[in-house]
């Protein structure tokens, strides 16, 4: 039964309570307002005086166990027991750069057939026994090696090195399976033909590194391709697949004894085929200044590489070229994004990259933008590095570019995969295996004055190559500036070609 008295001692409470709450929301509407007010005078101070970062803490990475099998075949191990996770990668120390000179893309055919079946296994149950054990299967050719990696759990661990090394021993090479793999391949370039940044990069590249084994399509070019046969694919890894010009890495929860006695059970018995050792490709020589146009009529923004040559990974200048790079081009804050894009507009992304091969290297700017802003972006990237050239470097610039190379260290660890890959570089590359360790030392050491002789020696403007893919009558009457004395149509492009075009012309303008 309700009170008849309790409704109105309760209006009262609430009247009561009325100015107390007004109050209350005044005061929070006010604190509102202020807020609002300084909103902007905080954002302004955060992007002028941003907080203090502390310095990246110190990396270490344990190193790995290594030895050698009677055949050759050297084994590293990381030990990572935080997961219940194992890798085998294995790189055999030839790529693309061994491709036969008539038959570019040999080496990347023979990786990607490698598990398409063996002399026990069908490719069905190849990829059968991966799934089973929840693994994960990658094959595949870089410049300087082809690789073959299963990542597996731990409960899987015997299955992956019998499964890795019977791919990479026996494969089977079925005409079959080679025709299937060839017509994927032939496609993908078909497809990769219309991409203007996939013919920026295969034309500079060509024109870069023009008379050494670099210069060419790493996955081939249609002509080649369609001239491999599955004897080919043997005779290639008759002579490359061979235990002592293979490393293996042994990344995760297993320790180095039982990785050891593994490998010895599944790879100890692959013989040392006796075949000429093969030289080690050229170095390049500096190529004279050239600008080079694909012209490719439908394009609504244009591709701009600008290439030089840089340096192998060992050189005493690589530390003070990457803190260059980096400064100029690299990820995060860099002065080719800030100028071109945050500047002027006229991209949406800017940057740079330092690319160390076994014998040689390559520095390479990126961008693209709309075609009538073409000219402007190559002469504002241009006018980047000659400031890097002949102006005094920023203590911050400096200091920016060595934390974030530094702090950047542990994430190419972060994984038994990039673990394995990091270590596997080292040995290809014939460096010393404790020296990501020393690498932060190094880069902290880098000069001022270091960073502007590298670039001095390394990143001249005015010899620069420069290949420009797109339309090339949105900017030709500009483009006359950049002294671009080659214009081919795609449609007559041919990257096996010496001059890249299928029916050599006259130079000059189509």
């Amino acid at each position: 039964m309700s009170d008849p008295h309790r409704a109105p001692h309760l209006e009262g409470d609430v009247t009561r309570l009325l100015p107390a709450l007004n109050r209350r929301r005044w005061v929070e509407f006010a604190w509102l307002v202020l807020a609002a007010a300084l909103l902007p005078l905080h954002c302004t101070y955060a992007r002028e005086f941003p907080p203090e970062v502390p310095p990246p803490k110190p990396f270490v990475m344990p190193a790995p166990a290594l030895r050698v099998l009677p055949n050759g075949l050297k084994v590293i191990v990381v030990e990572r027991h935080s997961l219940p996770l194992v890798t085998l990668r294995l790189v055999v120390r030839s790529g693309a750069e061994s491709d036969p000179p008539n038959l570019p893309g040999t080496a990347q055919l023979v990786s990607s057939v490698l598990s398409e079946g063996t002399e026990r296994r069908s490719a069905f149950q190849i990829a059968e026994a991966i799934d089973s054990a929840g693994g994960m299967l990658d094959t595949g050719a870089d410049w300087d090696s082809s690789y073959a990696s299963l990542s597996v759990l731990r409960d899987h661990e015997e299955m992956a090195f019998d499964l890795l090394a019977d791919m990479v021993i026996h494969p089977a090479f079925a005409p079959a399976e080679v025709e299937r793999m060839r017509k994927q391949t032939l496609s993908a370039l078909e497809i990769a033909r219309d991409d203007p940044a996939y013919i920026a990069d295969t034309t500079l590249r060509r024109v870069l590194l023009a008379g050494t084994p670099y210069g060419h399509p790493e996955d081939g070019v249609p002509e080649s391709v369609r001239r491999l046969t599955a004897q080919h694919l043997r005779e290639f890894h008759r002579r490359h697949y061979r235990p002592d010009n293979c490393i293996l890495a042994v990344v995760g929860d297993i320790t180095a004894a039982e990785a050891f006695d593994r490998t010895a059970k599944y790879f100890g018995q692959w013989r040392r085929e006796h075949t000429e050792s093969a030289s080690l490709p050229v170095g390049a020589q500096k190529p004279a200044h050239r600008v080079v146009v694909i012209d490719k009529p439908d394009a609504v923004q244009t591709e701009i590489r600008i290439g030089e040559l840089g340096v192998k990974q060992s050189s005493d200048d690589f530390y003070a070229l990457s803190v260059a790079n980096q400064i100029i081009g690299g990820p995060a804050e860099n002065r080719l994004f800030k100028a071109l894009r945050s500047q002027q507009g006229l991209t949406y992304g800017a940057s740079s990259d330092l690319v160390c091969l076994e014998t040689l290297g390559t520095w390479v700017a990126k961008t693209f933008t709309r075609t009538s802003g073409t000219v402007k972006s190559i002469h504002t990237a241009l006018e980047q590095m000659k400031r890097l050239r002949d102006h005094t470097l920023d203590d911050r610039d400096l200091e920016t570019a060595k934390s974030y190379l530094i702090g950047h260290l542990a994430l190419e660890f972060e994984t038994s995969e990039n673990t394995a890959s990091r270590f596997l570089e080292l040995m290809i590359h014939d460096l010393p295996l404790d020296y990501w360790n020393r690498f932060p030392e190094r880069i902290r050491a880098v000069t001022p004055q270091q960073v502007s002789e590298v670039v001095r020696k390394y990143l001249d403007p005015d010899r620069s190559v420069i290949i420009l893919v797109g339309n090339y009558s949105g900017f030709g009457k500009d483009a006359k500036k950049l002294d671009a004395e080659t214009v081919i149509p795609l449609e007559d492009v041919d990257f096996g070609s010496p001059s890249l075009e299928r029916k050599p012309r006259t130079a000059g303008k189509p």
